[in-house]
């Protein structure tokens, strides 16, 4: 009557078809999802945190609870306004006459509402039997009374109902009437007339009219809210939700068409309880309101109850919840009973119905809105598992669900749908921080496979540009204890690119009764989340080191994600330090090494792969045609101190773009330098470098116009976008002890086409490793080592290793040498051209 009488019979019908279409799209979603598999209790609760983690489950949990308490409160409100429109004293009469004996006043309605909850905290506190016979016992009523108001349509004759309204101190009478079927009457009320609500006085529009009737199609969850308490909830939840919707969708529009014909406005509008006043049967009228009424009110005191329950049994919200876990012997949660009734008590302090409406809406629209969400997520995820035995909905149904459901909260009260999204944004957050993680599965992790799977196969190396280049880098670590500073340096040269620690574990599958690598796995994740790097782990077994690097090479990545860089540390003599046992992420009282990782090799202690070897894996990349980074003494490096001292100048960067090892062509400007200076400019745009200042050195030999080489390597930098001071060094002293031992003229012999093609990249490896002396390795080891001020880090040409593989070691002697004692250094050889001067 509320609804006709204010909205008319057009938008009465529009108020239901809107409200059922946005149930109709929810419910379609709970048979989803209550079908995919066992249930159990906190019924939409349930669901939302096993679709979608603990943290939309938790804040959409307590929101839902907080439904359910305002929806108890809001029917308890309901009954005592039936109740005291019943039996109370008539406003402006001081005592009370025949049945109407209830004083009227703020604090006896409250007191009435206390009694009434109490009768229903009594049934819930027996248990899910009492209550399930006890809303069978109210249906077969409500059923009956049903049947009696529907007769009484047809059967009554027409009648004046006298209204008696508050009216200031004392009460006015307006006349109402029931008209019988009277084309006039239908007219009359086919259009909106919104009056003003006589129990609260607020003038009434679609919006607010519309909040109070959708508390009345709220109930599709009660049944779900009891699937703990079902025998069979995939079974029973289905057809019990469907059957419940389409009964009470043609019910509320035959009635709304039958009072619309036969009320006229006045009565509709000012007697909410008319309904008994054209009964054939009025008593029958008044118990059927009653017994509606409080089956609602009890059903969301028990469906907030086990919602509660089960919260505070899956631990989100820790000791706050801890008391709601108790229950009988039978198993009925008997303080997640009396909590619930505890807060809906304190929301009867409201006092009015239509006061809360809209906020009960408001949540109730925000729960329906995630059950679509975490069905349209489980569809959209497209998992094997994900087949529930309903199939009559699609993600379309989920969309469209999500869509009413944010409309309707916003028109009904924009300041109500953003604070309640206010407060779950802030409930989401606190969870995400402050939860324990859970087994349940996140279909976040499902939903990011499935579109990273769509976009690999989207992303075509075909199509690969040089401008777009980054640098993808697999980063080989024998023991992450002596390794941690050199990983949290390669995760700042990566610049958004691939970035995988790669690891050989020496051993052979054919002997092992398992697998080795799954149990360290973990391990290694572990360490990635503590130093917080953004990095994949890649494992293998190998029956040695260069094998292991080969199969990583080979295999790590997928489709355009693939290594292009090899980064290693340097093999010297020096004994390793455990850089884990010294990092503030495992420095803390509460954090401990991982003990996944054996400890560090004793310096007396055999290496596990030779110097052979070692420049083997170094040819064997370049073989590949992956750029290659040996990073000496990096773990000396304290980047912290070095970028955040407040001494002046900046920290710096040296850049040699010069193959030392090769004096007789020093070119700057090969595929090789420009990838050094690319690697160098990376390093200076992570965000923690940017303080630093590139430093390039140009040598210089007298008569070789040093300006005009400079100006050219300015206008290189320029075209390249790279900020760098240059410096010439002059190194005549140095290149002579060069001459001296080929014992050739000074200039040297030009390159041969040979030596041309083998710089830019060629199979072919320059036999030039002979040529230089010791003493020349460690001049130009000096050189590098008196510029100042002294740097954070150096960057130098790294030479391919020798055709001859017997020159191996010599030519590791040779890189040992040239950097001895210059501190962190990054020795690099480049084989792909990455660097651009296009738009």
């Amino acid at each position: 009557g509320f609804v006709v009488g204010h909205a008319g019979l057009y938008q009465a019908l529009a108020m239901f078809a809107v409200a059922y279409f946005i149930i109709g799209m929810t419910v379609l979603s709970v048979c989803a999802i209550a079908t995919n598999g066992a249930l159990d209790a906190g019924g939409a609760y349930y669901m939302i945190s096993r679709a979608l983690g603990p943290e939309f489950g938790g804040s959409i949990g307590i929101m839902f609870f907080l439904a359910n308490v305002c929806g108890s409160a809001l029917y308890v409100l309901g009954l005592v306004e039936a109740v005291v429109d019943s039996f109370g004293i008539p406003p402006g009469q001081k005592a009370g006459t025949g049945v109407h004996v209830l004083p009227q006043s703020y604090w006896y309605e409250l007191l009435y509402g206390t009694v009434l909850l109490a009768l229903c905290l009594l049934v819930c506190l027996v248990g899910a039997s009492i209550y399930a016979k006890a809303t069978f016992l109210i249906f077969l009523i409500v059923a009956g009374v049903l049947g009696t108001i529907l007769v009484s349509f047809f059967a009554m004759q027409p009648i004046g109902v006298p209204i008696h309204l508050p009216h200031f101190n004392g009460s006015k009478t307006e006349n109402g009437s029931f008209t019988g079927f009277s084309l006039a009457t239908l007219r009359d009320n086919l259009g909106g007339g919104y009056g003003v609500d006589y129990t609260t006085g607020q003038m009434m529009s679609f919006s607010s009219v519309f909040a109070v009737m959708f508390n009345g199609c709220t109930g599709i969850m009660a049944g779900s809210n009891m699937s703990g308490d079902l025998k069979r909830p995939s079974y029973s939840i289905p057809r019990g939700t469907i059957s419940a919707v389409l009964f009470t969708y043609l019910v509320y529009n035959l009635l709304a068409f039958l009072m619309c014909a036969t009320c006229n406005r006045i009565l509709l509008q000012k007697d909410y309880g008319f309904l008994r006043d054209i009964s054939i049967f009025p008593p029958l009228v008044t118990v059927g309101i009653y017994a509606a009424t409080l089956s609602a009110a009890m059903s969301n005191l028990i469906g907030a109850s086990r919602i509660l329950y089960a919260l505070a049994r899956d631990d989100l919200f820790g000791r706050a919840l801890a008391l709601a876990k108790k229950t009988s012997a039978s198993g009925n949660p008997v303080m997640a009973v009396i909590l619930s009734w505890l807060v809906v008590q304190l929301v009867l302090f409201s006092g009015k119905l239509n006061t809360i409406a809209g906020v009960v809406t408001t949540f109730f629209l925000l729960v329906y809105a995630t059950v679509n969400l975490a069905c349209l997520a489980l569809e959209w995820a497209s998992a094997p598992n994900f087949r529930p035995t309903f199939r009559y909905f699609t993600w379309h149904t989920c969309l469209l669900g999500i869509a009413g459901c944010c409309v309707m909260m916003f028109l009904i009260s924009p300041v109500s749908a953003s604070a309640s999204l206010g407060f779950l944004l802030v409930l989401l957050l606190a969870l995400h921080y402050l939860s324990p993680s859970s087994t349940w599965g996140y279909i976040s992790q499902a939903l990011i496979f499935h579109q990273v799977r769509k976009y690999l196969l989207m992303l075509d190396v075909r199509k690969d540009h040089v401008k777009f280049w980054r640098p993808q880098i697999l980063l080989m670590v024998q023991n992450p204890r002596g390794s941690a500073r050199l990983i949290d340096f390669v995760n700042d040269l990566k610049k958004s690119g691939l970035y995988v620690l790669g690891h050989v574990e020496l051993q052979d599958l054919d002997t092992l009764p398992s697998d080795p690598l799954q149990p360290q796995q973990d391990s290694w994740l572990s360490l990635v989340d503590k130093l917080n790097v953004k990095a994949f782990v890649s494992l293998t077994l190998a029956p040695s080191v260069r094998h292991g690097v080969r199969q990583l090479l080979f295999t790590s990545g997928l489709g355009g994600m693939r290594p292009n860089t090899l980064v290693l540390g340097f093999y010297d003599d020096a004994a390793p330090q455990d850089g884990l046992a010294r990092h503030p992420a495992f420095t803390s009282a509460r954090e401990e090494v991982p003990l996944g990782f054996p400890p560090l090799r004793a310096p007396a202690a055999p290496k596990l792969l030779s110097a052979r070897e070692y420049v083997g894996i170094v040819a064997d990349a370049l073989k590949m045609l992956r750029n290659v980074l040996l990073a000496r003494q990096l773990e000396s490096l304290d980047k912290a101190w070095e970028l955040r001292r407040a001494a002046s100048p900046p920290p710096a960067i040296h850049v040699w773009p010069v193959n030392l090892l090769r004096p007789d062509s020093a070119r700057y400007a090969d595929t090789c330098s420009l990838f050094l200076l690319q690697m160098a400019c990376v390093l200076n745009m992570a965000r923690a470098w940017r303080r630093a200042r590139l430093r390039l050195f140009l040598c210089v030999e007298a008569g070789a116009m040093p300006h005009a080489q400079e100006e050219k390597l300015r206008q290189l930098l320029k075209d390249l976008r790279i900020q760098a001071q240059i410096q010439l060094v002059p190194w005549d002293a140095v290149t002579r002890l060069h001459w001296q031992t080929r014992q050739g003229p000074p200039g040297g012999p030009a390159p041969t086409g040979a030596e041309e093609e083998e710089e830019e990249g060629a199979v072919n490896f320059p036999a030039n490793t002979t040529q230089v002396s010791d003493e020349y390795v460690c001049a130009a080891n000096k050189l590098v080592l008196e510029q100042s001020p002294t740097p954070a880090v150096r960057f130098l040409y790294l030479p391919r290793p020798p055709a001859d593989t017997s020159l191996y070691p010599l030519y590791l002697h040779q890189l040992e040498l040239l950097t001895r004692g210059l501190g962190p250094t990054v020795l690099v050889h480049g084989v792909s051209a990455v660097t651009s001067t296009q738009l």
